[in-house]
């Protein structure tokens, strides 16, 4: 009980007191300001907020005691959030506070468990979409994911997409996704094709269906092949970026040299290398032609490596290429063998350095600390992407 009490006086002095600290002195005698004081002291002391973030929400939310807002981050921390999740749940979906645990929170939970969500997926979901927090588990939560699932025809295919693309739980399929489903369809687009790129890329396949139509019309007018994958592919990609994104990276592919046929002939090859960011797209056609001295045509042919990483395929592979050349174990000036290199799987180019081994002891060991210092270079982003090939061997 006294506890109690000393908890209730030192709210009330926080009331009274913190307008001081959050609010101009011109705007202390504002009953807005005066209610909203406590507001914003909880979700800074409780929630972690920034100070001009609280102050914006505490606009719109109301909190008179602690106790409901307490009782929701107990539960959430109880479910396995963090303090940084449940910040960011509560910043996206402020009257989640407000929510009574037991019977607005628990029952979604405890549904998304039963589904095959574990609670550290639930925690991420949440925290990057909280909006199913505040749909009705009945009639939006449950005919969401029933939905979703009898699309993609799998359970384990469902829990991928969601995880991938968390808003599925937040919107209207019959709205925003069923339409564009029929679209996809009139133009003759297997549903294999589309259940791969709904588990994978869903956020390109939602929305506006003028929006979509109109994407969808222009791979037609590519000559893509609906029946092949990269159709989908292409309509992710254009779907993702702007017409003005667009038009920039077609300007820098046309700075290479590339005409506008060779780049849409690229495109369809691999519809990636438009997903590839200018900057990164001079970069690595800079590697290529000038360090490397590839002919453009070469990386016309294997678009696709344009897209690798640099730090942990690009350089690494490239540098003990140049190695083994050096030791005589492959024979190839011009490097053409290199795009072999470059774009096998990573176990069997570890298996053709295996045969070297025998050969020439060290070079697995070479790779290996190139790979690992390009991948100490990726987080840190201070790896040169253009290193001399002069220096290329160097260790």
């Amino acid at each position: 009980m006294f506890n109690l009490v000393v908890r209730n006086l030192s709210f009330s002095f926080f009331k009274s007191t913190l307008v001081l600290r959050l609010f101009p002195r011109s705007l202390c005698s504002s009953s807005a300001a005066s209610q909203n004081s406590f507001t914003s002291f909880y979700l800074i002391e409780s929630c972690g907020f920034p100070p001009d973030k609280a102050i914006s929400v505490s606009k719109y939310l109301n909190i008179k005691t602690p106790d409901r807002a307490d009782s929701v981050i107990t539960f959430l921390k109880n479910q396995g959030f963090t303090d940084t999740q449940i910040c960011h749940l509560v910043q996206k979906l402020p009257a989640a506070l407000t929510y009574n645990p037991e019977k607005n929170l628990l029952p979604k939970f405890q549904f998304l468990i039963s589904t095959g969500f574990s609670a550290s997926d639930i925690a991420k979901l949440l925290s990057a979409n909280p909006k199913p927090l505040g749909r009705s588990l009945k009639n939006h939560i449950e005919p969401a994911f029933n939905l979703l699932r009898d699309l993609l025809q799998s359970n384990d295919r469902t829990l991928v997409a969601i995880k991938h693309y968390p808003w599925y739980l937040g919107f209207d399929y019959h709205a925003k996704l069923a339409p564009n489903i029929q679209l996809l369809q009139d133009v003759g687009v297997p549903r294999s094709n589309m259940l791969y790129v709904l588990t994978y890329l869903g956020k390109d396949f939602v929305g506006s269906t003028d929006r979509f139509k109109m994407v969808v019309d222009e791979v037609v007018e590519m000559v893509f092949d609906p029946l092949k994958l990269n159709f989908m592919l292409a309509v992710s990609v254009i779907r993702s970026m702007s017409k003005s994104t667009w038009e920039k990276k077609m300007e820098t592919y046309e700075k290479w040299g590339w005409s506008k046929d060779q780049i849409l002939e690229a495109f369809r090859t691999y519809p990636w290398c438009m997903k590839t960011s200018e900057k990164k797209i001079n970069k690595m056609l800079d590697f290529y032609v000038n360090k490397m001295g590839f002919e453009t045509s070469i990386v016309l042919k294997n678009v696709m490596i344009l897209a690798y990483s640099v730090e942990k395929r690009i350089i690494p592979r490239c540098l003990v290429y140049k190695y083994c050349l050096e030791n005589g174990l492959v024979e190839d000036k011009n490097y053409g063998g290199l795009i072999w290199w470059l774009k096998c799987k990573e176990n069997i180019f570890i298996k053709k350095l295996e045969k070297y081994e025998t050969i020439a002891p060290g070079v697995l060991k070479f790779y290996q600390e190139k790979l690992d210092h390009g991948k100490e270079s990726a987080k840190s982003r201070h790896f040169s992407l253009n290193p001399q090939v002069s220096d290329l061997s160097q260790s």
